[in-house]
């Protein structure tokens, strides 16, 4: 069985969908440890009531970021995962524990890479992608992304509700194509079942 570890800064919406995924034996793996740098994210309390261990490791107390990242990675190794899982990790990575974790550290990012700001560019549609995370920002290869429409007199909530909608259907579905070994980084793309992605990742058009 393969371990995952999930790193949270809040609510933790998108650690419930794997949470239950791995229930429903969707993900052939089991979550060892869930950590935030935030002590009352409710995402810890969603790991507690799973019975999965749940750290919070705070900004304050490190002298860096690197200090802070060091101590991460020593507590996240301590699980021997696989892979790690950002979902919603509110704080930039430094270079070392990226490299540390290269081409098995995945982020879920609430926009159709590389756009941004949809309702302020007044786009017709919005979406999410999970991607590698790399030394660029958001910038690592794309694997999945999924798209939802935009209507006008739609609030910023609105939108948000019928992304995390598809979130919290593509997250697990990639966590589960990684653990299976289906999915690679490998020269700085996603490859999925051997075949290299297209940069948009795999996007299906409905």
């Amino acid at each position: 069985m393969k371990n995952i570890v999930v790193l949270i800064s809040g609510n933790g919406s998108n650690l419930q969908a794997i949470i239950d995924a791995c229930e429903q034996k969707k993900i052939n793996g089991t979550i060892r440890a869930v950590f935030s740098n935030k002590a009352d994210a409710f995402g810890l309390e969603r790991a507690r009531e799973a019975n999965i261990p749940a750290h919070s490791l705070e900004a304050a107390q490190f002298a860096s970021r690197e200090a802070f990242d060091r101590q991460l990675m020593q507590e996240i190794d301590a699980w021997a995962p696989d892979v790690v899982v950002l979902a919603g990790y509110m704080r930039i990575l430094s270079p070392a524990f990226v490299a540390h974790y290269s081409e098995r550290l995945l982020n879920i990012q609430p926009s159709l890479l590389p756009n941004r700001q949809v309702l302020e560019n007044g786009d017709e549609e919005h979406g999410t992608s999970v991607h590698f995370v790399t030394d660029e920002l958001d910038g690592g290869p794309v694997i999945l992304q999924a798209k939802v429409p935009v209507f006008e007199g739609d609030s910023e909530d609105d939108v948000t509700a019928r992304v995390q909608a598809q979130e919290h259907t593509i997250y697990p579905l990639v966590v589960s194509w990684f653990i299976d070994g289906r999915l690679k980084m490998r020269d700085n793309a996603a490859w999925l079942d051997g075949i290299r992605l297209p940069p948009q990742g795999y996007a299906a058009d409905e």
